[in-house]
C-alpha cells in the first residue's frame, strides 16, 4: 500500500489557486490512474499469497502421523513459486513505476509542483515504491527457507512412515509365527483329547 502515498491537494492549506489548482488536480488524477493497475495488482497478488500461505500453514500444522508427502510436496512447490513470483512481481512493479515516471504527465506534474517549492514531488522512485520493493524481497527471502524446512519435513515424514511400515510388518510376522506355532500344537491336543475320550 506504500505505492498509494501522494501529496493531498485538498488539505487545509494549498499553495495552488485557480487554473493552476485545476491543472494540478487533473495531473494528480491522471498520475494516480496510471499507477492504479500496478498498485492494486500488487495488493491483490500479496493478499492471494497471504491466503494460500495461511492455508498451507493450517494444513501443515498437523501431527507428523497425519501429514502426507503429497501435501508437503505441494507446499514445497508453492514456496518455490511464491519466492520466484515475488521477485518477478517486484521487478515488474519497479519497471512499470519507472515507465510511468518517464511519461509527460509525470514530468508536467513535477514542474508544476517545483514552481511552488515542492521539489520532492519528482519523477524518481519514491520512498513508498522502495518500501513496496523491500516488502516483496523480504517475502521472497522468507519463502526460500520455508521451502528448505518443507524438504526436511518431507524426509522426517518418510522416515516415520518407513518406521511405521517396519513395525507393522514385524507385528504381522510375529502374529503369523504365533498362529503357525499354535497350529502345530492344536492337532496334538485334539489327538490327546480323542484318546482320553476313547478310554473313558
Amino acid at each position: 500500500m506504500g505505492g498509494l502515498g501522494s501529496f493531498s491537494i485538498d488539505s487545509a492549506y494549498s499553495p495552488f489557486e485557480g487554473t493552476e489548482l485545476k491543472e494540478v488536480r487533473d495531473l494528480d488524477m491522471q498520475y494516480s490512474q496510471m499507477r492504479a493497475p500496478c498498485v492494486y495488482g500488487g495488493v491483490a497478488f500479496t493478499l492471494s499469497m497471504m491466503a494460500l500461505t495461511l492455508l498451507f500453514l493450517i494444513t501443515g500444522g498437523k501431527p507428523i502421523h497425519r501429514l502426507t508427502v503429497r501435501l508437503l510436496v505441494t507446499e514445497f512447490i508453492f514456496d518455490i513459486l511464491a519466492c520466484l513470483g515475488y521477485i518477478v512481481a517486484v521487478s515488474l512493479y519497479l519497471h512499470l513505476v519507472i515507465q510511468i515516471n518517464s511519461t509527460d504527465v509525470c514530468k508536467r506534474r513535477e514542474r508544476v509542483y517545483a514552481r511552488r517549492g515542492y521539489t520532492w514531488m519528482n519523477c524518481e522512485v519514491q520512498g513508498g515504491d522502495a518500501a513496496v520493493a523491500l516488502f516483496g524481497l523480504v517475502a521472497a527471502c522468507l519463502y526460500f527457507p520455508s521451502a528448505v524446512v518443507c524438504v526436511l519435513t518431507i524426509r522426517s515424514v518418510r522416515d516415520f512412515q518407513r518406521e511405521m511400515t517396519k513395525t507393522q510388518y514385524s507385528l504381522e510376522r510375529n502374529y503369523r509365527e504365533e498362529d503357525l506355532h499354535n497350529g502345530y500344537k492344536t492337532p496334538e491336543s485334539f489327538q490327546t483329547a480323542k484318546t482320553f475320550a476313547t478310554l473313558v
